[in-house]
């Protein structure tokens, strides 16, 4: 492993193979996973990526009671005998959701450097790797447990009490602190959870103890709520720390508007919070209420712009209008008041059973958007980023992409049925706020079912909360569910199918032959239930989900097929299935909306079938509670954990299998052969993301580009893989023919060569015919330099020297100088003849042979042929370079040599020929000193280092072109052999494996060497 490979621990264990364990040590890297075991003088190794693992399980057995199993496309590989398997599994599976992490977005591991160091007394036994991932794993736990913005960081817990003033209770708990937050959750589930922001936090000071209340600490917010902490074990501590984020978090005005209404004499006050951790009243702020709360200016393009939301202004019905939905409307909205009033309002509200219970009843239409702000935590990042949808709308608007044409497309199949989205000023909010993201998150862009969703944030939240709430969705409570591929909606639905199997077994085979569960899940998960269920009811399924999370989700989505198991058993195919649960979910009503019905896709293609029974939304959703209410949410990232392994792997291997597909037919390769280097060139491209590269992983990785151009590499790379798959990559030269190789590929010029490109190449040097291969090697030279390098001249024309010392005068004849020969130049070459020697008479039918060959297949290609520039006399030098580095190693070193001298010497003459049709160029008084950096080299007297140096020019009207290139190779039968030999490509492929795997030729690796072993 090279130095940049960082362990992160190490444990003991067994390795089976076959009935016998070994005992040994597994290391654990970030980009590895490593076992060795030495015992009786036999060594074994084992290593294998992250990145090649496709299951990653922890079974007990009665052999084996504490086993992992560790899964890959080719082998299974099981480790038992640990000291702490829990401690080991956990670790795994956090290196393995990395490396699935850098599949999915590129997204590479780096260390966090702001850990703090462990004190000297604190005894070393764990590495700064180990100590960060936990960090991480902590803050991902922390983070989606109170619904935090994806950058805070977790700085500790402690055990504590909470004093609850609603019950007049201390509520055993945790309390959280991070950089911005303060947060508390109860021991006893959904009894009390609690979040402060430090921006509202006003006071911090320790209390008066008492047997009572022993180490209390009280913490005072803006909102004038204050919150009492008690049985801290330090205190002292806790307070320094917590003092310490204050002065850290940069002071800023925020207005106190988010919730209009809760407390109305400081709707108008804007408070800043004091320097010093001292009581302090609230200041009135001295800006006025324009320069407390910024006025967005989006009307760039004449449209007009919503206030408010869109729901208020398009509400179908009169203001005077009262009936028995508005009284419980109104019913509602008031127990939400009174709620508030006991428990606090806004993001430092007490969050206990009952919220939930008001929740699950359905929230008010006037109070949707606040609430959905709150409980998503989308309130947290539109307070800390003031301003921001702003400059990105003003930046996004008016620039167009690939995005930009799917949300335009898109825009009027958004809710077109409410008369929200029937106008201008609809749409174009919807449009901002889909191209805000967009180019927030080029990652994701737009993805369909995101305008869905969207217009039904708009309808009840204003546009930048709607931005927001989005940003929540996509980035923090959806995973991964909005990108090209869906990877997070197809996870969980590998997740939805086990919970079938597990709560509804007897449906589950007949739902799994019908393929019923992938259909319905992506379009379920997606939208929300929005696009499934009339829009009055799924919105409650939209309550649900920002308070609960997905676990919502999966619980009604078992409900429904609960309710229709005899129905969907009787069902032959996956239509009358799919049937049976869309007129169910049409039938799904919410007796409580005061909204007039909106007609849904289903019913209106249906409405000559008996019409379904009505199923309350309110009763459908206590159902789900009542019989799959068990879910937890820890329970399904870990099942989320194991289909996301098996999703991602399964998507590369359909991406590689399209890819082999689209080029089998471009190139000579084989099937085979074409995914055995697709996985190699994106080994190399992953490689250089963990070990470093010349340039950034990003730019060489794109998912928006087609497959075949998503993976790149750049010249540092390219020159490794040369080495290892090229024929021609032999001695000291290697690197300058690479960098020719390089050049030509690079059709774009962005220093970078896609898949297609490197195989087109490799496809030419391999297989290509003979006429093929020597084109490639002419296009090679005809090239500009790749190198500036003053003494590459000099060496060049020393390396020619070599090839002339064997020739002899009489060696070759050029016959046609007169001016016969003018019709033969302008037909690309120069009829020659040749005094052959007495080795090659036996060789001359098979020359004729070959030169018959060409010429047929000249004819064709004269065309093409004729396009390929001519090769001067220094580009020529540089070729016969080359040609004489190539045979370095080759077996028929010397022969190759002489006849690559006969050739060189034939075509220098050619070109001299070629010269008489050459119009003399105009004669300069005086030679530049540019013509003599170019054409000039020196070379050593033959005399001794004593003797000075003379120079030799480079002739300028030197030239060969293609053809008599290869017709004077096609002479050379040496050559000839040497070219047209068949190559092995998957013994080259199978050593350049196993070079990369271990940095070394015929490493043992993984299934190589433990294989061997005899157990």
């Amino acid at each position: 492993m090279p130095e940049e490979e960082k362990l992160v621990n190490y444990y003991s264990c067994s390795y089976w193979k076959g009935k016998v364990p070994r005992q040994g040590w597994m290391y654990l890297s970030i980009n590895h996973l490593c076992f060795y075991s030495f015992l009786m003088g036999r060594e074994a190794k084992l290593v294998i990526r992250w990145v090649d693992i496709t299951q990653l399980e922890k079974n007990a057995t009665l052999l084996l009671p504490d086993v992992i199993k560790v899964s890959t496309r080719s082998s299974e590989h099981f480790f038992s005998v640990f000291l702490n398997i829990n401690e080991t599994f956990k670790l795994m599976e956090q290196l393995a959701n990395i490396a699935m992490r850098q599949l999915l977005d590129n997204e590479g591991f780096e260390q966090d450097r702001s850990l703090p160091k462990l004190k000297k007394k604190s005894p070393k036994k764990v590495s700064a790797l180990k100590r960060d991932l936990d960090a991480r794993a902590k803050s991902e736990r922390y983070r989606a447990l109170f619904r935090l913005p994806k950058d805070e960081k977790l700085d500790g817990h402690t055990d504590c009490t909470l004093w609850t003033p609603f019950n007049k209770m201390h509520i055993l708990g945790q309390m959280f602190v991070s950089t911005n937050y303060i947060c508390f959750t109860s021991k006893e589930e959904n009894l009390c959870s609690l979040i402060i922001p430090l921006r509202e936090v006003t006071i911090v000071e320790k209390a008066d103890s008492s047997s009572v209340l022993p180490s209390p600490l009280s913490i005072s917010t803006r909102n004038r709520m204050t919150f009492l902490f008690a049985n801290l074990k330090d205190r002292d501590f806790l307070v320094q720390r917590i003092s310490d984020f204050l002065q850290q978090t940069t002071s800023r005005i925020y207005s106190d508007k988010e919730f209009a209404g809760s407390y109305n004499s400081s709707d108008d006050e804007v408070y800043s919070r004091p320097s010093s951790l001292v009581s302090s009243s609230p200041q009135r702020s001295m800006c006025s209420d324009a320069d407390g709360e910024r006025q967005f200016n989006l009307n760039g393009n004449n449209v007009p712009t919503a206030t408010q939301t869109l729901m208020t202004m398009y509400r179908r019905r009169s203001p005077e209008e009262f009936n028995p939905k508005l009284a419980k409307e109104f019913l509602k909205e008031q127990a939400w008041k009174i709620h508030f009033a006991e428990y606090g309002q806004g993001i430092c509200m007490y969050r206990t059973e009952k919220t939930r219970e008001l929740v699950l009843k359905g929230i008010p239409e006037s109070m949707r958007g606040e609430l959905w702000l709150l409980l998503s935590g989308a309130i947290n990042e539109k307070a800390t980023h003031p301003g921001y949808y702003e400059d990105l709308v003003e930046k996004s608007m008016g620039k167009y992409n690939l995005a930009t044409e799917e949300i335009e497309r898109d825009l009027h199949r958004s809710l077109p049925e409410h008369p929200a989205f029937q106008n201008e000023m609809g749409i174009a909010a919807l449009r901002r706020v889909l191209t805000a993201y967009a180019f927030r998150n080029p990652n994701i862009g737009y993805c369909q079912a995101m305008n869905i969703v969207t217009s039904v944030l708009l309808l009840y939240a204003k546009e930048e909360e709607a931005f927001w709430l989005l940003v929540a969705l996509c980035e923090r409570m959806l995973p991964d569910y909005y990108n090209t591929r869906v990877v997070g909606a197809l996870v969980d639905q590998g997740v939805f199918e086990e919970l079938a199997r597990d709560y509804v077994p007897q449906l589950y085979d007949c739902m799994q032959d019908l393929g019923v569960i992938s259909t319905i899940s992506l379009s379920w998960f997606l939208t929300l239930f929005l696009s499934v269920m009339p829009f009055e009811s799924a919105v409650v399924v939209v309550d649900c989900f920002f308070y609960e999370g997905i676990k919502v989700i999966f619980q009604l989505a078992l409900a429904v097929l609960d309710a229709n198991v005899d129905k969907l058993l009787n069902c032959k195919d996956d239509g009358e299935a799919m049937t049976v649960l869309g007129r169910y979910l049409d039938s799904v009503t919410n007796k409580d909306s005061t909204l007039p019905p909106i007609p849904h896709l289903h019913s209106l293609l249906s409405d000559d079938v008996e019409p379904y029974p009505e199923v309350d939304i309110f009763r459908l959703i206590t159902t789900s509670y009542e019989k799959f209410g068990t879910i937890r949410a820890d329970l399904i990232e870990q099942m989320r954990f194991k289909q996301r392994l098996k999703v991602i792997q399964t998507l590369e291997d359909t991406t590689k299998r399209n890819v082999v597909r689209t080029i089998v037919t471009e190139t000579s390769f084989t099937m085979d052969e074409l995914e055995e280097l697709y996985a190699l060139f994106k080994a190399e491209h992953l490689t250089s993301c963990y070990w470093g590269g010349s340039s950034n992983a990003l730019d060489r990785h794109d998912p928006s580009l087609p497959y075949l151009e998503q993976y790149r590499i750049d010249f540092e790379q390219f020159k490794g893989m040369f080495a290892l798959l090229f024929p021609w990559a032999c001695g000291t030269h290697s690197d300058i023919l690479a960098s020719r190789l390089f050049q030509l590929l690079d059709e774009n010029g962005d220093s970078l060569i896609n898949f297609r490109e490197f195989v087109s190449g490799l496809s030419a040097a391999c297989h290509g015919d003979l006429t093929e291969k020597l084109k490639l090697l002419y296009k090679m030279h005809v090239l500009p330099e790749p190198s500036s390098d003053p003494d590459e001249p000099d060496s060049a024309f020393e390396a020619t020297q070599y090839f002339f010392e064997d020739i002899t005068p009489e060696c070759t004849h050029v016959v046609g100088l007169d001016s016969r020969s003018k019709h033969s130049a302008d037909d690309g070459f120069v009829t020659v003849s040749l005094k052959p020697d007495k080795g090659k008479r036996s060789n001359s039918q098979e020359n004729r042979n070959y030169l018959r060959l060409w010429t047929a297949e000249n004819k064709s290609k004269s065309k093409n042929a004729k396009d390929l520039p001519k090769l001067n006399q220094g580009q020529f030098i540089e070729l016969c370079k080359t040609m004489y580095n190539m045979f370095s190693e080759d077996p028929n070193e010397q022969d190759l040599y002489h006849a690559t001298a006969a050739v060189t010497s034939l075509l220098l003459e050619i070109g001299e020929v070629g010269k008489l049709f050459v119009p003399p160029p105009a004669k300069e008084d005086k030679l530049h000193c540019e013509d003599i950096g170019e054409d000039t080299v020196l070379v050593r007297s033959g005399q001794g280092t004593a003797a000075l140096p003379r120079t030799t020019s480079l002739d300028r009207d030197w030239a060969i072109t293609f053809e008599q290139f290869l017709a004077s190779l096609l002479t050379e039968p040496a050559l000839v052999k040497y070219f047209d030999k068949p190559v092995c490509m998957m013994a080259r492929i199978t050593s350049a494996k196993n070079i990369r795997m271990m940095g070394k030729p015929l490493a043992s690796v993984s299934d190589y060497e433990i294989s061997a072993m005899s157990g």
